[in-house]
């Protein structure tokens, strides 16, 4: 009996000094409840509250995964961003482009085997070939949503413009640096908090204990897994420039300078020429096209006109004979 409870007592004291030692780390224990309850409510208590001072203690990098090593006095300002950090920043590049090409079919080869040589991919591509009840070509016309690596983003929008005319072209740079550094911080803690948690499961001794701990576990693995997805998420926008081509296949390229005068009174006057040249031959291949339907009506309208005359000539006629027999009669 002297050796059982020797042996509970070095166990509780080992069990308090676990919890003392918690305490001055920065845990403490709430009053009124059991020992390792009260630690895992401090424990959560202080990983809110002194949240703030461990980011303006900790070094904060962000460099690829994580950023260079931040200065000693960052800390977050009035409205709670970083004030001070070094390192790469978290920069998600877009681009949306309005293409022309007399080749479409080329062009849109060539887009794709140098996404493919890159490294990159097509996340989305929508393709329109054109109308079945008009002859127009530029009809045809294709939306794409491409993903390149960020470092060859500038490359492989050279490419594009030497492989077709661009009309219109807009950039996009969003820093997340800041939502970064403070979201990684954040999963910093709770693995932290985690760790902790996981010491204290194994000390505990009752059944209530370890309902409490596991809940709570629970409750930080899920936060973590969310953080890290969303920190996935970033990396993906960040190393993946996302890039938007509206491409159009056109006959004549739309002019990306301002002409002078006299370039715009020729060009007008040749335009003016080329659509009355397209009149004449849309007309003509209508009219072709057209040609059966217009057969089967002067047919039909043939066949009226002789069922008219004839009925016309068989009333004058007997207009002529009714006519005829009264004077006879006359007579």
């Amino acid at each position: 009996m002297r050796k059982q409870q020797k042996t509970r007592t070095r166990k509780f004291l080992a069990f308090l000094a676990a919890v003392a030692l918690l305490t001055l780390t920065g845990c403490g224990a709430a009053s009124g409840n059991s020992a390792a309850e009260g630690a895992v409510s401090a424990q959560s208590a202080d990983s809110r509250s002194s949240f703030g001072n461990e980011m303006a203690a900790q070094d904060i990098s962000v460099t690829g995964e994580t950023m260079g090593e931040a200065g000693s006095n960052a800390g977050l300002g009035d409205n709670g961003q970083i004030q001070a950090y070094q390192g790469e920043r978290k920069l998600i590049r877009r681009v949306n482009m309005d293409l022309e090409t007399k080749e479409f079919d080329q062009v849109i080869s060539s887009l794709e085997n140098e996404v493919s040589a890159l490294g990159g991919y097509i996340e989305s591509m929508n393709t329109y070939n054109g109308s079945s009840y008009t002859s127009h070509r530029e009809t045809r016309y294709a939306d794409m949503t491409v993903r390149v690596p960020q470092e060859l983003l500038d490359g492989f929008l050279e490419t594009v413009s030497g492989l077709s005319n661009v009309t219109r072209r807009s950039d996009n740079v969003e820093d997340v640096t800041l939502e970064y550094v403070d979201m990684e911080s954040r999963r910093n803690a709770l693995v932290t908090e985690q760790d902790r948690l996981l010491e204290l499961l194994e000390q505990a001794q009752t059944v209530e204990d370890i309902i409490t701990i596991e809940s709570r576990l629970s409750e930080v693995r899920y936060e973590i897994e969310s953080m890290e997805s969303q920190l996935r998420t970033y990396d993906n926008l960040v190393d993946y420039s996302t890039v938007y081509l509206n491409i159009s296949e056109v006959e004549i390229f739309t002019p990306t300078q301002e002409e002078s005068i006299w370039e715009r009174i020729s060009g007008g006057f040749m335009d003016s020429l080329e659509n009355i040249g397209k009149g004449f031959q849309e007309f003509f291949v209508g009219f072709l096209i057209n040609l059966p339907y217009l057969l089967v009506a002067g047919i039909f309208a043939a066949a009226v006109i002789v069922i008219v005359l004839k009925c016309s000539k068989k009333q004058t006629v007997t207009r002529e004979g009714t006519k005829k027999r009264g004077t006879e009669e006359k007579k």
